[in-house]
């Protein structure tokens, strides 16, 4: 069981100061259980914060946790100010974050609301099975995408059909197949028109067919290379939406404006048929972007700029050392003790192999 009764342990540092004739300074020794100025010890700032920016906590929920049941007394401005020293000494790790993502082989992207002092922003996600990393911006379109690529990405891209990602070149793409499937059913509350219904039919069965070729135990691209050919074909007939006449050849204006999309896209419905490793949906960027909807619904968001910087370098940090395996509490204290005592940030970890 828990004890009934925790109880803080309080250390009192004396620091000699000592002048230096070569230096010509006073000189005096480093405290390596807190940062410089603090009062807060690296396991009280790293569980809070993972409290908090991991787990979705709010800030007056963590003051009541390390009240009632830590017996700690700490106010809510004491620990926003240790949470943005700790994103400051974890920027250089947030950076290595983005970095990483921008040369991953395949990457999933998604984007929801957010709020900065009364202001409404966009948080992106950009994620795969070894980094999570998060960035607040006051832009949706292809700006706040042209500031994280920075350049083209040599990988693929996993996406949903917003019209933003195709404002930068990409080595390839896939487009969310279950994102489309949605669209079809949503259409089908309100058409039922007989040429939609037979278009949703075949684009249906054709969508099924591509996902039960790639989940079967023995898919290759190369075994099942005719029967790729084969769904593409049909793809492009479906997508067919103009005659040799130049007139349409839907009438229904769900049936062509998907059509038209479809004839868009064609080329990147159905990558994860030649490329193994990559999925047909978009679920892996909606579950690391869930957590941060929680945040926002619990929190509301945040109230300044230092406050949204914070939030997203402290989140990317947490999310992504889970992704690879670490206890996020005692490595970020462990990180902190390092960069206390060497004054150099440690590097980002590397993933815990699979046998431990």
């Amino acid at each position: 069981d828990i004890p009934q009764e925790i109880q803080p342990v309080v250390t009192e540092h004396t620091i000699h100061r000592d002048y230096c004739p070569h230096c010509k300074k006073d000189v005096e020794p480093k405290v390596p259980d807190a940062l410089p100025g603090a009062v807060l010890g690296h396991r009280v700032v790293a569980r809070t914060s993972w409290f908090h920016y991991g787990l979705g906590i709010t800030l007056s929920q963590v003051v009541d946790i390390l009240g009632y049941h830590l017996q700690t007394r700490l106010t809510p401005g004491g620990l926003m100010d240790a949470w943005q020293r700790v994103s400051f000494v974890l920027k250089e790790w947030y950076e290595q974050i983005a970095e990483q993502a921008r040369r991953s082989a395949v990457l999933h992207a998604d984007e929801t609301g957010w709020r900065v002092a009364g202001q409404t922003c966009w948080l992106w996600c950009f994620a795969n099975g070894q980094v999570c990393y998060y960035m607040i911006d006051r832009c949706r379109g292809s700006p706040a995408l042209q500031k994280f690529f920075i350049e083209a990405f040599a990988g693929t891209l996993v996406h949903d059909f917003w019209a933003a990602y195709r404002s930068f070149d990409a080595d390839d793409r896939q487009y969310c197949l279950v994102h489309l499937l949605r669209e079809l059913e949503k259409v089908d509350q309100h058409n039922t028109t007989e040429e939609w219904q037979a278009f949703a039919k075949k684009l249906r069965r054709l969508i099924r067919d591509g996902i039960r070729l790639r989940k079967r135990a023995d898919f290759t691209p190369a075994r099942y290379a005719g029967r790729s050919a084969l769904i593409d074909r049909r793809l492009g007939q479906l997508a067919e939406w103009k005659g040799v006449d130049g007139q349409r050849l839907y009438q229904d204006a769900d049936t062509l404006r998907l059509a038209k999309r479809l004839r868009q896209h064609w080329d990147h419905l159905f990558t994860f048929l030649d490329k193994p490793e990559v999925p047909f949906d978009n679920n892996l960027a909606e579950r690391m972007i869930r957590p941060a909807v929680i945040i926002r619904k619990n929190s509301q968001s945040n109230r300044s700029e230092t406050g949204a910087a914070t939030q997203a370098i402290l989140m990317s940090v947490y999310r992504t050392l889970r992704l690879r395996g670490h206890d996020p509490i005692q490595t970020i204290a462990a990180a902190l003790r390092s960069y206390v005592q060497t004054g150099i940030r440690p590097s980002l970890p590397e993933t815990v192999p699979a046998n431990g």
